[in-house]
């Protein structure tokens, strides 16, 4: 729920999305607060699909396939994930307001999960929302060695190959920029956003999914 001019309106799916397509994402200050305030950063951040970089120790991990790579079969439990205490991070933007929100858009189609598993247990993962051909990064976690890596690699794989021309990350952090990710100005922003929300993409595309694919699809080592 948030206010606007000292009312108060609950955000649906549908608004949600809207607010996507506007440029702008919700966040809350704790799991405990009910509000939800909307975030529309000046500088913003994206990952250019085709600059991934993807280092030479990575490569190393996927062609290793130490995990069993899922898709959209625990969306619920990467949120849970998410949400949960980290290294440097006591609180979480993501209250249950939020998370019913991201639950309702991945039963209608919008919202996607990119999964590590070992065995029956989750150990990273990431989720976020597909519109058009953009992709809004939420989160993401890890609970093993690059776990959270690979799967950003096996996005981004299914990313490029369906065809999407927007992949954003919201905030430019230091683990993003390792992997390419750089900020841009908020008008530069928006006329990406513009295009790729009126663009087709499919986020199953025929090819992805394999370590093959990742590895095929991103060639630059360091």
């Amino acid at each position: 729920m948030v206010r606007r001019g000292g009312q108060r309106f609950e955000i649906t799916p549908a608004i949600l999305l809207k607010a996507y397509a506007c440029g702008i994402f919700p966040m809350a200050e704790s799991a405990d607060d009910p509000r939800i305030f909307w975030i529309d950063p000046t500088e913003r951040g994206i990952l250019p699909l085709e600059q991934f970089h993807l280092s030479r120790s990575l490569r190393k991990t996927i062609r290793r396939q130490p995990f069993d790579i899922r898709v959209d079969t625990a969306l619920a439990a990467v949120v849970d994930a998410c949400a949960e205490p980290a290294p440097g991070r006591t609180q979480t933007w993501i209250n249950s307001q939020i998370r019913s929100l991201y639950l309702a858009l991945y039963r209608e189609g919008f919202a996607h999960s990119v999964e590590a598993w070992e065995g029956d247990h989750l150990v990273g993962g990431l989720y976020g929302v597909s519109l058009g051909a953009a992709f809004f990064g939420e989160s993401m976690f890890s609970r093993r060695t690059d776990a959270s890596k690979v799967t950003l690699a096996y996005l981004c794989d299914r990313l490029k190959r369906g065809g999407y021309q927007l992949l954003d990350t919201q905030f430019l952090t230091e683990h993003l920029a390792s992997f390419g990710a750089i900020e841009i100005p908020r008008d530069d922003y928006q006329l990406l956003l513009e295009d790729a929300v009126a663009a087709d993409a499919t986020f199953h595309p025929s090819g992805a999914g394999t370590a093959e694919s990742v590895l095929q699809s991103f060639s630059q080592t360091s």
